[in-house]
């Protein structure tokens, strides 16, 4: 099953599925002084993580905004992470004024582990959120930490699904690991969370905490693509592997953050869909993002 080209053949190739369009559970849209701080950490790529990093949509807000529908594109969720304490909730306000400005942006939050989160989580999730973000690399934070377990119980309660990277790529952090993340589940096992990166690079741990915990999923930000498989390569067998959890894998790119074509992820998606057919491609694109974000 073959993807799309290029960028400019998105559109046609995702009416060609049947589909309305794309609905992308993992992009980032953020406060511009907040972008141009990530930015910048990107372009010393080098010095980070031993290879560059050029940003491929590095536009102003409304081009990135026109460019990502261009593609078809009908719903996302701008995701946004604090690196500190006294951050997360004023990200969330921007968050829901983004939201309200673009209809096809839902409202999304985070939180950090930090007295009172518990209570502006719970007003974000009052006032309509769905889609939260948790970034256990950059927050440098340990997700069991006793400051986010009324967070968590708040969360799993809602059902709302929560976007986390706890994986250790592209580098280990202090609180990266699968196994770290598990903790929570073990407390919070009814918890809706979405294993971003798919988990890079311990897919099969991956895919072992979806089949212990049925409300947890992946979703497929940088997965397959020329730049991970480089030093995080997928297993042989993943699409068999992969198999089993059809219905629990959704669109996620990191737009506009990747240093690749937006098409390229697509692709990638497509060529497991030559094992898995086309119901798994079509629940992928749409139809597993749409119900996590009720879209």
């Amino acid at each position: 099953m073959t993807g799309p080209g290029s960028d400019e053949q998105i559109r046609d190739w995702v009416r060609g599925l049947g589909l309305p369009g794309l609905i992308d559970i993992h992009v980032h849209f953020m406060p511009e002084r907040v972008l141009a701080k990530v930015w910048a950490y990107f372009d010393a790529a080098s010095e980070h993580y031993g290879v560059a990093w050029p940003v491929r949509y590095r536009f102003d807000e409304p081009t990135r905004l026109a460019v990502l529908r261009g593609f078809g594109v009908i719903g996302f969720a701008p995701l946004l992470y604090p690196h500190k304490p006294a951050m997360a909730e004023w990200l969330n306000d921007w968050a829901a004024e983004f939201a309200e400005r673009e209809p096809d942006a839902v409202p999304t939050a985070t939180f950090y582990p930090e007295p009172g989160a518990d209570a502006y989580l719970a007003r974000a999730l009052e006032r309509g959120v769905r889609c939260l973000k948790a970034h256990v690399q950059v927050g440098d934070y340990d997700p069991a930490d006793p400051l986010l377990d009324k967070v968590w119980g708040l969360i799993a309660e809602s059902g709302v699904p929560v976007v986390i990277h706890c994986g250790h790529g592209p580098l280990p952090g202090r609180h990266t690991g699968l196994d770290v993340f598990e903790t929570v589940l073990r407390r919070h096992p009814r918890l809706t969370a979405v294993l971003a990166h798919a988990g890079t690079p311990d897919y099969l741990a991956a895919l072992e905490l979806l089949r212990r915990y049925p409300r947890v999923h992946l979703d497929t930000t940088m997965v397959g693509v020329a730049f991970t498989e480089r030093n995080a390569p997928l297993p042989a067998d993943w699409t068999a592997r992969l198999a089993e959890f059809g219905d629990r894998v959704a669109l996620g790119t990191d737009y506009p953050n990747i240093p690749y074509e937006y098409s390229e992820q697509l692709r990638a998606i497509a060529g497991w869909a030559q094992d898995l057919g086309p119901e798994f491609l079509r629940a992928v694109l749409h139809d597993t993002p749409a119900r996590l974000l009720g879209r």
